[in-house]
């Protein structure tokens, strides 16, 4: 199930993340801003348990969420960029890693790291910048699942159809949300229009 953020701010932060004149201290910035909204997106259906609270004048109901643990699955290494939005709203959050590298000549990806905190009984969330073939988010939902992950998450900042359809092929059951849905791939497997190379861009390299 695919979920695009429809927002004005998020927009006006992919037009400039886009700007290949953006410098990378703004472009980690913005990554920033837009993950958390997408954060905040994609956790809409959390449980959450009612508590009386006494605030100065009198006692009233509220909604805190329930005691179900967040794990944030980065996929390295432009992953690692939306960890931080997710840790500084949540207030129980484990982070896991799984190294999948892409081969700019065949697009297929390696796993060549993971290191994950237990998965059974959490809310699990994979985290990836670019999903263009789908072939490492598919990858990465996989191993997770294998961990003990039900139903992970996928949370992606701009995605190709092609890789949208890739990953719902190997996990239907998986939502996606993505800031912005573009065109189509290249012939190098590139992002059309995208940003470039999103680890190049957010570091500088």
């Amino acid at each position: 199930m695919l979920s695009v953020l429809k927002h004005p701010l998020a927009d006006h932060i992919i037009t400039h993340l886009r700007d290949e004149t953006t410098k990378p201290a703004t472009f980690r910035t913005l990554a920033y801003q837009l993950t958390l909204m997408l954060a905040i997106e994609a956790t809409r259906d959390l449980a959450t348990d009612e508590k009386i609270v006494k605030t100065p004048l009198e006692s009233t109901p509220g909604r805190v969420l329930s005691v179900q643990p967040i794990v944030v699955v980065a996929i390295l290494r432009a992953g690692v960029s939306m960890v931080q939005p997710f840790l500084d709203v949540f207030p129980d959050v484990s982070v896991g890693y799984v190294g999948l590298e892409r081969d700019h000549v065949t697009a297929v990806a390696r796993n060549y790291y993971c290191k994950l905190p237990p998965l059974a009984g959490r809310r699990v969330f994979v985290v990836d910048p670019m999903l263009a073939t789908g072939g490492s988010a598919a990858q990465a939902l996989e191993v997770v699942k294998k961990k003990g992950a039900v139903n992970p998450g996928l949370v992606c900042i701009i995605a190709a159809p092609e890789g949208v359809e890739e990953v719902s092929r190997h996990h239907p059951e998986t939502s996606i949300h993505v800031g912005v849905l573009d065109r189509a791939l290249n012939a190098r497997k590139y992002i059309l229009p995208g940003l470039g190379d999103f680890g190049d861009r957010l570091y500088g390299t």
